[in-house]
């Protein structure tokens, strides 16, 4: 899966800023083939508004063409629009923690001399 919002930060700063709030959130693509959808890091004071409703009207959209299930889709997406997204933290704190080891600098290379 795609992670936006991720560029240039640490596995640290990523961990500090997620001990402040952030979250990684997902909206779901109710009628994509593909489950593959797009991962954000949203950060302590950012509102989730500005993916969702990219989302949303994807969603609208994409279940013109199903009308027996169109209200499912769109309250299942609407749903998804009012919680703030489905909360994928811990699952790609486990993949970037496999990723990114930890890194244990040599202490004695930065000592004086």
């Amino acid at each position: 899966m795609k992670t936006e919002n991720i560029d240039g930060l640490t596995l640290f700063e990523i961990n500090l800023l997620i001990q402040q709030g952030a979250r990684f959130v997902m909206f779901p693509n109710m009628m994509s083939k593909s489950k593959n959808s797009t991962i954000y890091f949203v950060r302590p004071e950012e509102k989730t508004f500005k993916y969702a409703i990219k989302h949303f009207l994807k969603n609208i959209a994409n279940c013109w063409h199903t009308i027996p299930f169109r209200p499912l889709y769109l309250s299942k997406s609407l749903f998804y629009l009012a919680i703030g997204g489905q909360n994928y933290t811990h699952a790609v704190l486990a993949d970037l923690k496999t990723i990114n080891p930890v890194y244990n600098p040599n202490l004695y290379c930065l000592q004086y001399v």
